[in-house]
């Protein structure tokens, strides 16, 4: 069912600030607190997804969850079932100590072959080492805009080679890893509407690095729902996940968030002259339990 009030505070004011308050309302009209029927297939066939959670000090983090097509499924249109003994989850990462502690989540479920791409956000209703299921407050498809087109092969699942490291402050191996991507995903939260999880796309060199704690990236035209950047206004907390999708590890960060709105644009946002600067407080690094093989099949056309 469409949700009668789909936008929080953050959300609108952004809206406003940006004269985009009728496209909002019209876009908006495609949250429901459901998932659609069309789109049952297209999560049992998927493999990836990405999941926003909170930690118990407050911080969001972005993770990766891998598993057999099928380890998603949808018992109604209310219920996200994760039927974990089809996936290889990594213990370590934050995402399982967060969902014991706080129950909302954000998931995003993506095909990079096909840049379509499924939000669904709820809380966890009920875990056991064999399945999680989650009740849903809201989900919408997006546009597949800024997405690279990437072909997947799952393989099988692999001991870790090494153990994951973490820090505080990039080291020159990272910094030079993310000016070169050309995709990421970001986590954020709103403290009663909950987590959301969402992609984040463009050319490689899109994403600056201005000091060993400071990343910006710039803010293109989307859907002007402003889903994340709403959420920043009220709660700068978020967590970023890179894939080095050729050394099959994962990067993720959890820091804050500053919007700045009226920076000098050579052409990097496409002309919003909006970017958003990321302050890391720590990040880990980690190999995947799950091998995968990726071909970059094309750039987005949208991407400036």
């Amino acid at each position: 069912m469409q949700l009668q009030h789909p936008y929080h505070e953050g959300e609108l004011f952004i809206q406003k600030r940006l004269g985009e308050v009728e496209e909002g309302r019209r876009n908006g009209r495609i949250i429901s607190d459901s998932i659609l029927k069309g789109a049952l297939p297209f999560l049992e066939r998927q493999p990836l997804a990405v999941v926003g959670s909170t930690d118990a000090q407050g911080n969001n983090w972005a993770s990766l969850l891998v598993g057999k097509p099928g380890y998603l499924s949808a018992p109604d249109d209310r219920t996200l079932e994760i039927d974990l003994t089809r996936t290889a989850p990594d213990l370590n990462d934050p995402l399982w100590k967060n969902i014991e502690q706080n129950s909302p989540i954000g998931m995003l479920v993506i095909d990079l072959g096909t840049r379509r791409r499924l939000r669904i956000n709820g809380n966890i209703a009920s875990k056991t080492q064999r399945r999680l299921l989650l009740e849903i407050t809201e989900s919408y498809p997006n546009c597949p805009k800024y997405i690279q087109r990437r072909h997947m092969i799952l393989g099988e699942q692999v001991t870790r080679s090494s153990e994951p490291r973490s820090g505080t402050s990039l080291e020159s191996e990272h910094e030079s890893f993310i000016q070169e991507a050309d995709t990421f995903f970001v986590a954020s939260s709103h403290p009663e509407r909950g987590v959301d999880a969402s992609h984040r796309g463009g050319n490689p060199g899109f994403i600056k690095v201005l000091s060993d704690r400071r990343i910006r990236i710039p803010d293109y035209v989307g859907n002007r729902m402003f889903n994340t950047l709403g959420n920043f206004i009220v709660n700068p907390r978020a967590g970023l996940l890179f894939i080095d999708f050729e050394r099959d590890r994962t990067f993720q960060l959890t820091g804050r968030a500053e919007i700045q709105w009226d920076l000098d644009d050579t052409g990097e946002t496409g002309g919003t002259g909006r970017f958003w600067d990321f302050e890391v407080d720590r990040w880990i690094e980690a190999d995947l339990r799950i091998r995968l093989s990726w071909e970059l099949l094309d750039r987005s056309p949208y991407s400036p």
